[in-house]
């Protein structure tokens, strides 16, 4: 069966041969606001179909690996390829699936893949089979060079000051000190803020644990009071978070968290906030809930990409959590004159 999200051999020829027609137009048109280059859309969107909370890390050797939230919450599988577009193609191998019962037994959630000293690491989520709700965040490692082949050990549920819902753990090390964010229920009447801690190894937080956003404008608050799927990017002389807020519907929005990189990151007092989302559903994009996103370096190994997810319609019937449209998607990440990530909300991919 031909996959849905396989472009035809035409498309691809037409595309081709729209590039090529791009690259010999008149200098008046190229200095059009609207023209549209391959350059400043070089994926095929959407990179992967039916993929939420989409992870991708670049290792050394140029490789780049996939993870993301399957559709049927149920498992944890990994793709690789050799370039960003090629992702969409990869055969996905399973590295681990839930238990029957007990903890890790539903709702496997966000999980994310870091490389830390050698050794790779996938923190995600999961609820208990016979508690559904009762999520917290839980980690893997191997010591396999090739983690789509490793031998994947389970390293326990990484243990927090408050014991309550929590998720979307991501990890980054800064001026030698590793630290995690995560998002969790920490305000009574609130859903979600996100929280930071440091850690004494890639599984244990060392604490104390800090509070860097809630959920405190209308935006944030739009069907459920939200703030979680944190991403870190390092960059002129910044640590740039990026996160999610609302419902996982149309609503679904990118919010923007920085602090100095000579601050220090656990006064909570060292981190700021936009207090408008960067990026936003664009129905003219036929862009919806864009979010939970990810960065990585594009073949270049120079141009930061911005990888989400996101659906191509509005309406939803139902839960949004069990409409599994979300589909990954790749975008050039721009700088603006203040050395702040440039979305680029009213373009397309």
């Amino acid at each position: 069966m031909r996959s849905i999200y396989t472009l035809p051999l035409a498309l691809v020829l037409l595309i081709v041969s729209s590039c090529k027609e791009s690259q010999e137009t008149t200098e008046a048109e190229t200095l059009s606001k609207d023209k549209t280059t391959c350059t400043e859309m070089p994926y095929n969107n959407p990179i992967v179909g039916q993929r939420a909370d989409p992870w991708v890390y670049k290792d050394s050797d140029g490789t780049y690996y996939f993870i993301a939230t399957a559709p049927e919450y149920d498992r944890i599988e990994i793709r690789k390829a050799n370039t960003i577009n090629a992702l969409g193609t990869a055969e996905p191998q399973v590295i681990w699936t839930k238990h029957e019962t007990g903890k890790m037994g539903h709702h496997i959630w966000a999980p994310e893949l870091h490389k830390i000293d050698g050794k790779w690491y996938v923190y995600f989520a999961a609820g208990e089979a016979e508690n559904v709700w009762n999520i917290r965040m839980f980690a893997l490692s191997t010591d396999a060079a090739d983690p789509t082949q490793g031998d994947w050990v389970e390293e326990g549920q990484i243990a927090t000051e408050r014991d309550s819902f929590s998720l979307d753990a991501t990890t980054f090390e800064h001026k030698g000190t590793r630290y995690l964010i995560w998002a969790q229920n920490v305000r009574e009447g609130e859903n979600t803020s996100l929280v930071m801690s440091a850690m004494e190894n890639p599984t244990t937080l060392t604490g104390p644990e800090i509070i860097i956003t809630d959920p405190e404008y209308d935006w944030e608050r739009i069907g459920y009071k939200v703030n979680e799927g944190p991403a870190v990017l390092k960059r002129n002389g910044k640590i740039f978070v990026t996160y999610s807020a609302s419902a996982t519907d149309a609503n679904y929005a990118v919010g923007l968290l920085w602090a100095d990189e000579d601050a220090d990151l656990m006064d909570e007092a060292s981190w700021n906030k936009s207090e408008t989302p960067v990026f936003t559903t664009n129905a003219d994009a036929r862009r919806f809930g864009p979010g939970h996103n990810s960065f990585t370096k594009a073949e270049d190994d120079t141009t930061d990409v911005m990888i989400y997810h996101a659906r191509v319609y509005e309406q939803i019937r139902g839960n949004s959590l069990y409409d599994f449209n979300r589909h990954t998607r790749a975008r050039v990440l721009k700088w603006d004159e203040k050395g702040f990530p440039d979305f680029r909300q009213d373009q397309r991919d």
